[in-house]
């Protein structure tokens, strides 16, 4: 874990810091070719520069979010935002499924909207054809 992931972690509550501690470890043994860093103050995972899965600190819970979320046709997450994301929000660490997770983060890994360049096309997400991770 890079020391801005495990300064993040730390600082968050006990309880809140299991919850992202085992987000952090569920995603980067799915993830492993990702990259992973602190973006906008909280851990995300990119492939090709494309964001795709971050977690956060709210005030009642710690959220789980898939930027192409909403194109995975999981009815456990929920919508999130105008675009195309989705999220799963957490309060206590025996909420997370490692089953649900690992699934998720495998249709993340096929199933992208192109955020690295929605600057550039004026806020126009289009869908990308991946390649195996």
């Amino acid at each position: 874990m890079s020391q801005e992931i495990q300064n993040y972690n730390d600082s968050q509550s006990l309880e809140d810091k299991e919850i992202c501690d085992l987000l952090y470890s569920i995603i980067n043994k799915n993830l492993a070719k990702a990259e992973s860093k602190i973006w906008h103050a909280h851990p995300v995972w990119f492939l090709d520069g494309n964001p795709i899965v971050g977690y956060s600190k709210l005030k009642g819970s710690v959220r789980l979010l898939f930027w192409s979320g909403q194109s995975f046709d999981e009815a456990q997450l929920q919508n999130e935002g105008s675009f195309k994301a989705a999220e799963m929000r957490y309060t206590e660490i025996n909420q997370i499924n490692e089953g649900d997770l690992k699934r998720w983060l495998e249709k993340a890994k096929e199933i992208q909207w192109d955020y690295k360049n929605i600057v550039k096309r004026k806020g126009v997400l289009i869908r990308l054809i991946t390649k195996p991770y």
